[in-house]
């Protein structure tokens, strides 16, 4: 999967430095919400997934006459999980019961897109697209008492794909699906208990 995500970033930045002379460059504001949960590697206590929010600039560069374009957002976003530490006695003599991990990231996903474009004039209404790439997650932030007992991971590597449409060639609503490659948080106390994120997300982005 490491070896996916950087073949996908390459492509990307290959892409892009390629199509810049000749290609259109747009700019924008994206917002999105996060369903999350968090995958440990031991069946040891109870996850509940939780929603989280949103929100930053994204960069296109659509290469001219094909349909394809790259992509790259900036966003503040947070993701949060509701982990049930007081079932197991090494948390639970600490004072830990059923807490809600909140993890503040700055993530910035780079995307290959597909836009259908050639569609008889439809396409100035609504046009559908299709994406993939990989996401770079930077911890900046938690919160709760649960996260006195987690090490959140500096930076986590993920792979998206997505699909939604482009309204009025400005307004860009689209669902993706993260797999988390690397390990988001492990605990401090069993360092070998670690999770990866996995999420849904719904974003919506408007284009200048």
């Amino acid at each position: 999967m490491k070896k996916i995500a950087f073949a996908l970033t390459l492509c990307c930045m290959i892409l892009a430095r390629t199509f810049t002379a000749d290609a259109e460059t747009r700019w924008g504001i994206v917002a999105v919400g996060n369903y999350s949960n968090l995958k440990f590697n031991q069946d040891l206590i109870s996850v509940d997934k939780g929603f989280g929010g949103g929100a930053g600039l994204m960069g296109e560069i659509i290469i001219p006459g094909i349909g394809f374009a790259v992509d790259g957002s900036v966003i503040y976003s947070a993701f949060t999980s509701n982990v049930h530490l007081g079932e197991r006695p090494v948390w639970r003599n600490d004072g830990f019961g059923n807490e809600t991990l909140c993890n503040h990231t700055i993530d910035i996903p780079l995307n290959l897109k597909f836009k259908y474009s050639n569609l008889n004039g439809i396409e100035n209404i609504i046009a559908p697209l299709a994406y993939v790439g990989p996401s770079f997650t930077v911890h900046v932030g938690d919160g709760s008492k649960g996260a006195d007992a987690m090490s959140y991971k500096r930076i986590a590597f993920g792979i998206h794909v997505g699909a939604g449409c482009e309204l009025f060639r400005r307004v860009q609503v689209s669902a993706s699906y993260t797999w988390g490659i690397t390990k988001t948080l492990s605990t401090i106390k069993l360092d070998d208990f670690e999770a990866k994120n996995k999420y849904w997300r719904l974003q919506v982005a408007y284009m200048f």
